[in-house]
Parts: C-alpha cells; structure tokens; sequence
C-alpha cells in the first residue's frame, strides 16, 4: 500500500445536465478498502456511448464522472488484493486495465440463466455511480479512480503499449463476447463487417485472427476506412457512406458480389444505425448467421422485411456488452492482435480538460478512437 496524503485530490471530468458543457472538479482521493484498489488514471476512453450518455439518450444519475473504459497504474491496494483476475502478482506501479461492470450474481440472469451481462443489478463505472454517492471517482475520465471489491482487474503484459490497448478497450471485449459466447467465427468464412467505427474495427480483426477467409468491411466515411486499410484491418473496405441514399442499393449489390454472389457466412452488424438492420439481413447467404452487436442506444424502429430472415433461413443473434471474463480474454489476445494491426494509429489523445472537445470529434466521426490523457 502506498503512503497517502490527508489533503490529496484528483481532477475529474463530470457530467452535471445533459446536453452542456462538461464541467472539471476536484475530488478527494479515497482509501482503497477491503478487496479495493485505487488506479492511478493514465487514459480514458470516449466510447459512442460516453456521447449518448451526455446528450440524456439514457436514463443515468447525474451528477457522474463518465468514463467506463480506462487503463492506469496502481496506486493504492486494500487489504486482501495481491493479484490480478489471471493470479498474476499484483502491486503498486503496475499497469492494468478493469472492467467496466460489477455484476449482482444472484439475480435470475446471473444465478439461473448464467448471463451476467444480463444483470438486473449491474453496476458500472461512468454510467450509473454519480458523486452522490461515495466514492466519487467511480468513472476513467480522472486523474484518480476508485476500484470497488468484485472489479476485474488485469495486468496489462509489458509487450503490448497502453494506447494499443485503449484502442478497442470497450469494443475489444464487446466483440469477444459476440464472437465467442454468441456466434463464432469458423475457418473459411466469409464475413461481412457493417460499421468501420472501434466495435466494426474489432469485429473484423477478431474475425481475420479467427481464420476468416475474407472480411469485408462496410462503413465510411472514406478516411475511417483508409485507417482501417493502413492499419490492416480488413480485406475489403467498401465506403457506403459517401454513396449517398441513392447510391446506397448500388453499394449493397457490390458488397453481394465481393461474397460471390450468394452473400456473407456471417454478417455482423456493428453501426448503431437501425436502417442498418434491414441492409445486412440482405447481405448474409441462405442459412448464414446475422449477428447484431452495434444497436446498444435505442434508435428507434426500422423497417424491416420478415421474408428475409424466413427465406434466407437466417440465424439472427444479438448480443450485450460484456463481462470481467471477456476484458481477460481481450487482453490475452492483445499480443497478438498488437503484432498484425496497428492498433495505436486507430487512437488519438486529448488532455482531460479538454474532455468537450474529444466528445465533439467522437460525435462528429473525425476520429477513430479519442482517450483522455491524465
């Protein structure tokens, strides 16, 4: 445990009313309890939902420090926490990353169904633990956080650098637990990727790992997708942005015949656009899989032709958010997905007072994935 100072604080980006400026404050820096840890915040990361949760699409409490994925450095352990989520030791100055919910375990989905992301009672950091209530650092975007006892919690491996490892810190685990709880990947696939934001970019390395023969990537604007090419993320990228509504069924039929006509194996949906829905159930073959991961805010209804899904013999599969599990399994695969992609070059830093601006660029798509620097 370290020595701490009686007057220490942190700075903290904090979401007081939808829809207004962020406003930065001071906290008091707790002590790390029985099972908890106080990190040291060296990034946290703007996710598509940080900007939902801003503008008041969801129901949360405010005020709240937002920031559900982050990565830092061990400040302070309470007693009984020697180790990681992996047993690997653990202590103060070590790098790691935690998972951004607590789940219940002894809710119906938790102890009966065996889904924990389905739990009635999950707690997360940056979404539903305002400074109301103690501690107050209990989101990423700070200089300090508050761990409670059940975080999972994993060392980050020495090889893998810290803003690689933030480049798909919430999209990472998402799509681990699509594609492995929820519809795999088998060898010789041909995949279809819609969306080129963190959670398609995921979506299609996980799939080239996983033996895919070919992954097509479907989103836009064109510099996202030059990114994803640089970065080799994907085999085709195809920009149905730029298209424009009337080019947009001209698009569909490139990407049919990029698959060879008879559509993808799996297609996975990872836009958040529920006009989305009814252009993928098109794209995947007779008997394919049709996965949807992105429509994680309520967008609203969109048509869709039920025909579709009855003549293509589709198996349509959803899938929500993820568990400490998944973050391990994310991490472990880091070494790897560090040594094909290049995952730094899909992150660009902001100071944390400028937390406004980050949100603003995550908005308008301008960047691929923004963190706060602390």
């Amino acid at each position: 445990m370290t020595a701490r100072s009686e007057s220490a604080v942190a700075r903290a980006v904090v979401l007081e009313r939808f829809g207004e400026p962020l406003a930065l404050r001071s906290f008091e820096v707790p002590a790390a309890g029985p099972g908890e840890l106080v990190v040291a915040c060296s990034y946290g990361g703007v996710c598509g939902t940080d900007v939902h949760l801003s503008q008041g699409h969801l129901g949360i409490p405010t005020p709240l420090v937002l920031g559900h994925e982050g990565l830092g450095t061990v400040h302070e352990t309470g007693p009984g926490v020697g180790q990681d989520a992996e047993g690997t030791p653990l202590g103060v100055g070590d790098t790691v990353m935690w998972a951004s919910s607590i789940a219940c375990g002894v809710c119906v989905p938790c102890r009966q169904y065996r889904e924990p992301t389905l739990c009635e009672n999950r707690r997360t950091y940056g979404v539903n633990r305002p400074t109301t209530q103690t501690p107050a650092l209990s989101g990423s975007w700070a200089e300090y956080i508050h761990l409670r006892a059940g975080t999972t919690v994993v060392r980050l491996p020495e090889s893998v650098g810290p803003l690689a490892a933030m480049s798909l810190a919430c999209a990472g685990p998402t799509m681990v637990h699509a594609l492995y709880d929820r519809r795999p990947v088998r060898v010789g696939e041909t995949v279809v990727v819609q969306g080129s934001g963190p959670v398609g970019l995921a979506a299609a390395a996980f799939a080239q790992l996983s033996g895919a023969a070919r992954v097509i990537l479907v989103g836009g604007p064109a510099a996202r997708l030059d990114l994803a090419r640089r970065a080799g993320i994907g085999d085709e990228h195809v920009d149905i942005v730029g298209g424009g509504p009337e080019g947009a069924e001209k698009v569909l039929e490139h990407v049919r015949d990029l698959t060879g006509g008879r559509g993808a194996d799996l297609v996975i949906e990872c836009t958040g656009v529920p006009a989305a829905v009814a252009q993928g159930l098109g794209l995947a073959r007779r008997g394919g899989s049709y996965l949807v991961v992105g429509q994680y805010t309520d967008a609203g209804d969109t048509p869709v032709n039920p025909h579709q899904i009855v003549h293509r013999q589709l198996d349509v599969i959803g899938s929500w958010a993820f568990t400490g599990a998944h973050l391990v399994d994310y991490i472990r695969l880091l070494p790897a997905l560090t040594a094909r992609f290049d995952l730094e070059a899909l992150v660009t830093p902001y100071p944390l007072a400028s937390a406004d601006e980050a949100v603003a660029a995550v908005t308008a798509g301008s960047v691929m994935k923004a963190v706060l620097e602390s």
